[in-house]
């Protein structure tokens, strides 16, 4: 792409070097742009190595920010030391390197990350959520009903007053929980 002279430049235009490579993995072509170079005044130039920057040869890649800057996560590295004194920021940037047809773009892979904080926070909040449900339901499953608390009790014994005569005590006779209390005679 070439602007002619913009301001203080003279001569600037924007090389976008890609490459098309076929991928077993996934059965098809897919295109990469592996620098941008910006050549200025005739003979400078400020090249950058690009990382990320690719979709497959039948689709456009698109990305709200391809950038040097590290706040829109620097697609863009700066390989050569001109390049390092320019920042380059491609604003609503949208490119197809094969299978054009009719001027158009096809349907874009899009370069927007998916785990972005809200959709981390999202998860972590609802992995919580789901932890409290899970510990619920376990609470609920073991509750234990009033009317069969009876059975889970254990006997009890009822020591003798001394000044009462010899007895037997019986306790809980419907099942057969039998105490036998005797007093050794002198």
């Amino acid at each position: 792409m070439r602007f002619g002279d913009v301001e203080d430049l003279r001569g600037l235009s924007i090389r976008l070097q890609m490459s098309n490579t076929f991928y077993e993995s996934s059965g098809q072509w897919w295109f990469s742009v592996e620098s941008v170079s910006l050549l200025y005044n005739t003979s400078e130039e400020a090249v950058f190595n690009a990382s990320e920057v690719y979709a497959p040869a039948s689709s456009s890649y698109h990305c709200i920010h391809v950038s040097s800057l590290q706040r829109y996560s620097a697609l863009l590295l700066p390989s050569t030391e001109p390049a390092r004194r320019w920042s380059v920021t491609f604003t609503n940037f949208q490119i197809q390197a094969f299978n054009v047809t009719s001027g158009k773009f096809s349907p874009a892979s899009d370069c927007a990350t998916f785990l972005t904080p809200a959709i981390l926070m999202g998860l972590i909040t609802s992995l919580i959520l789901l932890l409290v449900l899970a510990y619920a339901l376990h609470m609920v499953i073991h509750l234990k009903h009033i009317e069969h608390d009876d059975e889970h009790k254990a006997e009890i014994y009822y020591p003798q007053n001394p000044d009462q005569p010899d007895h037997c005590c019986v306790e809980n006779v419907a099942e057969k929980n039998i105490l036998y209390c005797s007093q050794e005679n002198n």
